[in-house]
């Protein structure tokens, strides 16, 4: 049986495009997981209650170390499982840099794409968590400007899509070679995102003969093995053990960071999403740690990426 403080525990729910993402890594590594069934639109109590209050899709749990954004999933799990490596070439800081567009500029363009395609069709509710998410406050505008822009939209995605035909042309299996890496699933979820979710995507990918290739070579990398696990039992996993993350601040820390400042934490957009609170364990260039106790999940560490994210001090250390 496995280490119960070592198993990787994934919430998340099966359409989401960003979970798609780490799923493949899962498959890269060849990783044994947890799969914990999160609702598609909030309220997320279960979640919620591990995190603080982030409500993202996903989420990584091993222990009561709680890891928010793919960017800090992958991360830990490259850390953790470092063979095959993520990175199997030397330009691992040129990939995380790319990774801040396919994750951000590129997604978000990809997802006003898709909303603006489905127009009147798409599910109110749905429209409006995720409209008010990726688009503003002002949403309801923003979907109908992205239908009426919709030939504007998928010129802008034909572009990148182009490139990475391009950089497939010499019929190497994956984007940096033989072997796949982070960049590929990280390419990969929008991809999926486009054929499953936009009507007219598999005749826009079809443009693409290479690119589709290399899809169905990610494709058949698979997702590990999993085995669900109830929400309340991950639960019960994070309350029965003591987190594993490590103390301090690295230096030159540009905010002034201290261990033991009461802080809050949220994505740097304006989404309408409710910052996590807790006290600052560690924090360096690339992440940041808080700890939070809650009567019904004991005392957990939640991890975050810096890049994207916005930290605010609430009080100094004791």
């Amino acid at each position: 049986m496995s280490d119960p403080s070592s198993e990787v525990i994934f919430h998340a729910y099966p359409q989401s495009p960003v979970a798609e993402k780490v799923r493949v890594v899962f498959g890269i590594k060849g990783l044994a997981w947890r799969s914990v069934d999160i609702p598609r639109l909030p309220p997320k109590p279960m979640l919620t209650a591990l995190t603080g209050g982030y409500r993202r899709t996903p989420v990584m749990q091993i222990g009561a170390d709680i890891y928010c954004d793919s960017q800090c999933i992958i991360r830990e799990l490259e850390r953790r499982f470092a063979s095959p490596s993520l990175m199997p070439t030397s330009e691992q800081g040129l990939m995380w840099c790319l990774s801040r567009w396919t994750d951000g500029a590129l997604f978000d363009q990809t997802v006003r794409h898709i909303l603006g395609a489905a127009g009147d069709g798409l599910d109110k509710e749905f429209a409006a968590d995720r409209g008010r998410l990726y688009l503003g406050e002002d949403w309801a505008a923003a979907l109908k400007q992205a239908n009426a822009d919709l030939p504007h939209l998928v010129s802008q995605l034909r572009a990148p899509l182009s490139w990475l035909n391009t950089q497939l042309s010499d019929g190497r299996a994956f984007l940096l070679g033989e072997q796949p890496a982070a960049i590929d699933a990280q390419f990969y979820h929008v991809v999926w995102f486009l054929r499953g979710r936009w009507a007219d995507g598999p005749s826009f990918l079809a443009q693409f003969k290479e690119l589709e290739r290399w899809e169905a070579n990610v494709q058949s990398i698979g997702h590990g093995t999993s085995r669900e696990m109830d929400p309340q039992d991950a639960i019960a996993r994070a309350k029965g053990l003591e987190p594993n993350a490590q103390t301090g601040v690295a230096a030159h820390d540009p905010q002034g960071l201290a261990v033991g400042q009461s802080v809050t934490v949220r994505p740097d957009v304006n989404g309408g999403e409710q910052p996590v609170a807790g006290t600052l364990r560690y924090a360096d260039a690339e992440t940041v740690v808080i700890e939070r106790s809650a009567e019904d999940v004991g005392t957990v560490c939640v991890h975050f990426p810096r890049a994207g994210y916005r930290i605010d001090v609430t009080d100094t250390a004791a």
